[in-house]
């Protein structure tokens, strides 16, 4: 039977290249010429028609998690890696936006899993940027709460960003403006307000997470965003929410009559 080239695996050198010596799977006795055993070949195979066939709703997250994994660790088998990392940061969306210190720690991780997971990682946030930018907010408002997810759910500190919009309400820019610890970011209104005049922006909506999960606003939250408005009308700067993004929900300061 022919086989599918695009499904093959290409013939590997007897020893991993430099940049994979430092990630390790379940160790595998290479055959003759340097290739991997027919059984993991298979099973890669498999799992690649699998995904084409029935996409990821077909599949549970460690076995996505695998296709990810097969070209940073191309010769030996990577399920009891994946299945660990599953285990270890709970889903895949928590594994891929997991920091590079706590990835290192797991057994088997390292710089090419790594830079395989982050690039994961920024492409998602970079299609879940580009369905919001230069787009009226109103219109595309569940694209934005989706790419506010996408970028801040599973941060393990609070992250606090700035969605800069002009005078048709379109988003002109989205900014990052502090990080800080699990329970708390150091906000400066005097310099969101100094990038909104330099980039002319009509209106605001704040953004930032809360690590634990709940989104519901603290005091602190109310204060500062009360600051924040009372500052941007001076400036007849409109500020039209503050999101603040949990795990799996968010909470917004008009919905609540905060704002």
């Amino acid at each position: 039977m022919q086989r599918d080239p695009a499904l093959s695996e290409a013939p590997l050198p007897l020893f991993s290249p430099v940049e994979h010596e430092d990630d390790e799977a379940a160790p595998v006795t290479l055959v003759e010429g340097g290739k991997i055993p027919s059984y993991i070949r298979d099973h890669r195979k498999r799992l690649r028609q699998r995904f084409m066939e029935g996409g990821a709703e077909a599949m549970p997250d460690y076995e996505l998690l695998e296709l990810l994994l097969f070209r940073a660790i191309p010769r030996q088998d990577v399920k009891p890696l994946a299945r660990r990392l599953i285990e270890v940061f709970g889903d895949l969306a928590a594994v891929v936006t997991a920091p590079q210190a706590r990835l290192r720690r797991v057994t088997g991780v390292g710089e090419s899993v790594i830079v395989e997971l982050k690039l994961a990682e920024a492409m998602a946030q970079r299609l879940a940027r580009a369905k919001v930018m230069n787009r009226r907010v109103i219109s595309s408002w569940d694209a934005l709460l989706d790419y506010c997810h996408t970028t801040m759910a599973h941060r393990e500190t609070e992250h606090f960003r700035v969605l800069f919009l002009d005078r048709k309400n379109c988003l002109i820019a989205d900014e990052e403006q502090g990080r800080g610890t699990v329970d708390h970011v150091p906000v400066y209104p005097r310099e969101v307000l100094r990038r909104a005049l330099e980039l002319n922006a009509s209106a605001l909506i704040l953004v930032h997470n809360h690590p634990t999960g709940d989104p519901s606003p603290s005091e602190a939250d109310i204060a500062m965003t009360e600051q924040i408005r009372r500052a941007a009308e001076a400036l007849s700067i409109t500020l039209h929410d503050h999101l603040i993004i949990g795990k799996e929900r968010e909470a917004s300061f008009r919905t609540l009559g905060l704002l």
